[in-house]
């Protein structure tokens, strides 16, 4: 006789193996899409979403298209944010996954975004040396002085971490290498103190 598995322990099941089974995974988006109504019922979509979103980060981080793609068809927020404020944009970004970030921009992702700390993907980008990704986000309308809470840029994370490509780039784009964050350190002081 065939039983169905709560869901729970669907739900447990894919915290252990969820990458190395996709079948499982899919069939717990289709068994959870099948109760979307009675859940709905029983909990906010706040929590709906808490339970999805550590799936929908995991595929941002190790690059896996299609379990982004089928999260956005079925109508999860695009720039949905954790607990640290990160979007799925930032963590592929910082990942390297150029593909997912173009993706994600393609589903109209908000560039310019910023976590709990005020940075963002740019500055992810910049801070791991992703050129191709940092391009990328250039090319959205996002402001070249963007200032986290501590009032740092991109261009700042450029010249503190020696990233002379994206400094460049930054700079042709209208970023201000005098601009100074909360602590008076400016880009062009950061690049004065470690030539």
């Amino acid at each position: 006789m065939n039983h169905i598995k709560p869901l729970t322990t669907a739900k447990q099941h894919i915290n252990k193996s969820w990458l190395a089974n996709k079948f499982t995974y899919f069939m717990f988006l289709v068994i959870a899409s099948t109760f979307n109504q009675a859940i709905a019922e029983e909990t906010t979509e706040t929590t709906q979403y808490d339970v999805l979103m550590p799936y929908f980060y995991a595929a941002a981080r190790t690059g896996d298209s299609e379990v982004i793609t089928e999260f956005l068809n079925s109508g999860l927020p695009v720039d949905i944010k954790n607990n640290k404020g990160y979007t799925a944009l930032m963590i592929a970004t910082y990942n390297g996954r150029k593909e997912i970030v173009d993706t994600l921009i393609n589903h109209g992702a908000n560039v310019c975004a910023q976590d709990n700390k005020g940075n963002t993907a740019l500055m992810a980008a910049v801070f791991r040396g992703e050129i191709g990704i940092a391009r990328t986000l250039m090319s959205e309308d996002c402001d070249e002085n963007q200032q986290n809470k501590a009032g740092q840029t991109a261009v700042m994370y450029a010249s503190l971490f020696g990233r002379e490509t994206l400094r460049s780039l930054l700079i042709e784009r209208g970023a201000d290498i005098n601009l100074e964050d909360k602590s008076g350190n400016s880009a062009a002081t950061i690049e004065q103190r470690f030539q």
